[in-house]
């Protein structure tokens, strides 16, 4: 039940992301709840060994690098999906930032709803 409501909140995320800043475009619910699945994978499959292959350079820039590696999941699940259209980098820097406290947002309200 957890894992629908996160996911069902993230479309809804990622809507308002849209709909708050201009660079991010989502046509409809049924696109976002695919881009957040993309999203969602990439963040757990593809992001770890991104991380891994930076951890210099993230260490040199004291871990801002990270906030690329965010707009590059972001930029390229927009990128490989029709409903779902992010600007140019910066802009996929600015909806990553927005979709991500919206992230933080959604998993602690669903961490004190859900209780271990």
């Amino acid at each position: 039940m957890k894992l629908l409501s996160k996911w069902l909140l993230s479309a809804m995320a990622l809507l308002a992301v849209a709909h708050l800043y201009s660079g991010v475009e989502v046509q409809s619910f049924g696109s976002a709840l695919i881009a957040a699945v993309v999203i969602g994978l990439f963040n757990t499959l593809l992001r770890p060994v991104l991380v891994i292959l930076t951890l210099p350079v993230t260490l040199i820039t004291l871990g801002l690098f990270l906030f690329v590696i965010n707009a590059l999941m972001f930029w390229w699940a927009a990128g490989l999906l029709d409903g779902f259209q992010v600007r140019d980098f910066s802009a996929a820097l600015i909806g990553s930032l927005l979709y991500t406290v919206a992230g933080m947002i959604i998993n602690s309200a669903l961490d004190s709803l859900f209780p271990k």
